[in-house]
């Protein structure tokens, strides 16, 4: 073999080398420098490591995982690589995306939230976790926890203290108010130690990654060996009931490093999550003077909208996983429904007369589960108030409950208004629809 004359590649010019080169990826460019020293140049170029940082870890900067800055792309990514070379590439690219989303939708919508991420986790306090719990954590949960170690319980800022800050977000109905942080490990330390003493599992396998702050209880225990998330039911003390809250099916790999395709149900919960609200399914929400993430639905088929006479009315329900009882085969699953009311700008036309405002008198509900009725409801006014609809106004929304045998069904039913005031009505009863709106157990539950 003739070896003085190695490569007829030499003998092209550096464009077209350099347009060669940019069409490898980020290993094959790696494995060209090794050639010799032109190579090594070629392959050096910081324009192609560039884009390599950009279409890998949607870099703009070069900046290392901490958010230094670099002397080049390439020592970017150099940087980026070693502190995740003990996890597969294809999965580190992706727990960066949903991150980037997470933080991208909260600087749009909801920054008060930003202040509560905390720095990514290191390897030596996910190592001390494992230890502390005797549990191996999936390599997903791991990757999630080195980019960011949960959320901050409690933030002195005066923006904070205004909101429900939880990353997973929740739901109030009656006096009862969910709001679930993603804990860090500290606190997964603390909590899922106790938790496993009171519910005395044989032997280490849950650890409890996210909670609601409030009064209110909902734990979230991942299975460390499937690689599942549960969330405990209201039976959680009492027999250890928790339902998974991602399909089963889209588990994959949780404890292969030399795998690419690794999903546990962590990372697709939290994809589901964020994709959830950047579609806007699920948005903020004022609870009083405070707002939040509120998880009743948002859009169709899971919210339902009717317009009447210029009364519009939107409904929609969530699954509320620790109130339910599994045991119970009448009462099994409960949901919390809420109900918007507004008058639309055009304002209240009854019989082809306009009116500036309509208060509510009257309610019927039919509730089933599938398709048998399993309750009626005609009353007055809703949890006690009759609200007075003005056009332009913000919605009135109130929220209640229901327990279903069965793990779907459906409501649907009617209001009564009156134009003017209930005192002083200033034309006939009219009804306005409530549009059916389902009852049903989600495939991921938040």
């Amino acid at each position: 073999m003739d070896t003085t004359n190695p490569t007829q590649l030499e003998t092209v010019g550096d464009l077209a080398i350099n347009i060669i080169v940019s069409k490898l990826n980020s290993s094959e460019a790696a494995s060209v420098s090794c050639v010799n020293k032109r190579f090594k140049d070629w392959a050096s170029d910081d324009s192609i490591w560039s884009s390599f940082c950009h279409q890998e870890l949607k870099l703009s900067e070069p900046v290392d995982p901490l958010g230094n800055n670099c002397a080049s792309f390439k020592a970017a990514y150099g940087a980026w690589r070693e502190a995740y070379g003990m996890y597969p590439w294809p999965l580190v690219m992706r727990v960066k995306n949903v991150w980037d989303r997470i933080r991208s939708w909260l600087t749009d919508n909801f920054p008060e939230v930003l202040p509560t991420l905390r720095k990514g986790a290191s390897e030596d306090e996910l190592n001390e976790l494992e230890k502390s719990l005797k549990v191996k954590l999936p390599i997903p949960t791991r990757v999630i926890y080195r980019f960011c170690d949960g959320q901050e319980l409690s933030s002195g800022s005066e923006l904070t203290r205004k909101s429900l800050c939880g990353l997973i977000g929740g739901y109030s109905f009656y006096e009862y108010l969910v709001n679930v942080f993603l804990l860090p490990l500290h606190i997964v330390i603390e909590e899922t130690t106790e938790i496993v003493r009171q519910l005395r599992f044989s032997r280490p396998r849950y650890v409890i990654l996210a909670a609601s702050s409030t009064i209110t209880e909902k734990i979230f225990f991942l299975d460390c060996e499937e690689g599942q998330l549960y969330v405990g039911t209201k039976n959680i003390l009492l027999n250890r009931e928790m339902m998974p809250c991602v399909p089963n099916g889209l588990i994959t790999s949780v404890h292969d490093s030399k795998s690419g395709s690794q999903q546990d149900a962590m990372l697709l919960w939290l994809e589901e999550h964020v994709r959830r609200l950047e579609t806007g399914i699920i948005k903020l929400r004022d609870e009083g003077s405070i707002r939040g993430i509120c998880q009743f639905p948002e859009q169709s088929p899971l919210c339902s909208v009717a317009t009447t006479c210029g009364v519009q009315v939107r409904a929609s329900a969530v699954f509320v996983p620790e109130f339910s009882n599994l045991m119970d085969e009448e009462e099994k699953y409960l949901f919390a429904y809420s109900i918007r009311l507004s008058l639309k700008p055009e304002r209240c036309v009854v019989d082809g007369v306009s009116y500036d405002s309509c208060q509510l008198y009257w309610r019927k509900w039919l509730i089933k589960s599938n398709d048998t009725v399993v309750g009626r409801v005609s009353a007055e006014a809703v949890i006690g108030l009759y609200p007075l609809l003005r056009p332009g106004e913000k919605e009135f929304i109130y929220e209640s409950c229901s327990n279903l045998p069965a793990s779907s069904g459906s409501i649907e039913g009617s209001f009564t208004f009156l134009p003017g005031r209930l005192r002083d009505p200033k034309g006939s009863p009219f009804e306005v629809e409530v549009a059916k709106f389902p009852l049903q157990l989600p495939d991921y539950i938040f």
